[in-house]
């Protein structure tokens, strides 16, 4: 057999049985989180409601930037719900890794609304300075009391899945923040009752903002990353060139790239330089478990070379 035509078979081989048929997983978690999101949705639209209507009737521009940023909290949990439930679309002839990348989208556009949100707080707080108005202190207390109550209730739901999923971290990190600013609130409110400090209260918008975007930068960098198609936070992809050296007949490797499908799953394509040809389905099948259950990269796809005719990454000739 001429080798182009062992190369192509080899190809095809680790492509059909080794990246497609070692069991790895092409649907996400069946804990989708739906119950989750669900509730941290209705309980967030009635909480900005009544966040608006009593900020409204206390005069608080705290209380009023609040539940404008809870108001993109709605919206932010609805994409990353709805993204959740695309990811788990079978893949098409049009789409063949389904819509898996759509959770990277929706986690990018969390992190740019909760942005957008910031920079209307803090144009509204900044404009009040000059003349802070009178501000009913314990009506601003008592609402964001109740902020902290379902603003923690919605984190609690989103712990188990923050550390794994970047989608489900961008809804965890909101609503803890929320929280969070909550309890601000709660002081500050508590200090204007019996100091009369009313400027206070914009300068807590401020803090708002602080908080907001220090627990957004993670989030906005590693949801570009993944969009941009870079090696996922989590792998070392240097030790996962190591491991793949290392195999017993692997001379060298290249056209190695590791990429997220989605902000749970990883993918990736390597050649493998092996003189001695195709090492046979068993091999195979060990790399692509411990690529898997080692390094979390669930679906990989394997090529193997006899090393006879340069087939250098065209993305990296010289490598």
């Amino acid at each position: 057999m001429a080798n182009s035509d062992r190369h192509a078979d080899d190809h095809d081989h680790a492509h059909g049985d080794h990246a497609h048929g070692t069991g790895h997983h092409h649907h996400v978690d069946p804990n989708d989180h739906g119950n989750a999101f669900a509730i941290a949705i209705a309980l967030n639209s009635i909480f900005v409601v009544a966040e608006f209507t009593f900020g409204f009737i206390a005069n608080s521009t705290a209380l009023m930037a609040d539940a404008g940023h809870n108001l993109s909290d709605v919206l932010g949990l609805m994409l990353a719900w709805g993204a959740a439930l695309l990811a788990r679309k079978a893949p098409s002839g049009r789409y063949t890794y389904g819509l898996r990348s759509s959770s990277i989208l929706a986690a990018l556009a969390n992190a740019a609304f909760l942005l957008v949100a910031c920079g209307g707080i803090a144009w509204e707080a900044i404009q009040r300075f000059s003349a802070p108005p009178v501000v009913a202190g314990l009506t601003v207390t008592l609402v964001a009391a109740a902020g902290i109550v379902v603003n923690g209730l919605s984190a609690w739901l989103f712990v188990k899945g923050s550390e794994s999923d970047l989608n489900i971290r961008g809804a965890y990190l909101h609503m803890a923040a929320d929280a969070a600013v909550s309890l601000g609130v709660v002081l500050a409110g508590i200090t204007m009752i019996f100091t009369g400090w009313y400027w206070l209260d914009p300068l807590l918008s401020l803090v708002i903002v602080a908080v907001i975007v220090v627990g957004t930068r993670g989030l906005l960098r590693d949801s570009m990353q993944l969009a941009l198609s870079a090696v996922p936070r989590h792998i070392d992809m240097t030790a996962v060139a190591d491991y793949l050296r290392r195999r017993p007949g692997v001379t060298g490797i290249h056209d190695l790239h590791i990429w997220g499908m989605s902000t749970t799953e990883s993918a990736l394509t390597v050649h493998l330089v092996m003189p001695q040809g195709h090492p046979g389905d068993a091999f195979m099948d060990d790399i692509a478990q411990t690529l898997k259950m080692r390094y979390s990269i669930a679906h990989s796809t394997l090529q193997v070379e006899q090393g006879t005719t340069d087939h250098a990454c065209a993305l990296q000739p010289a490598n």
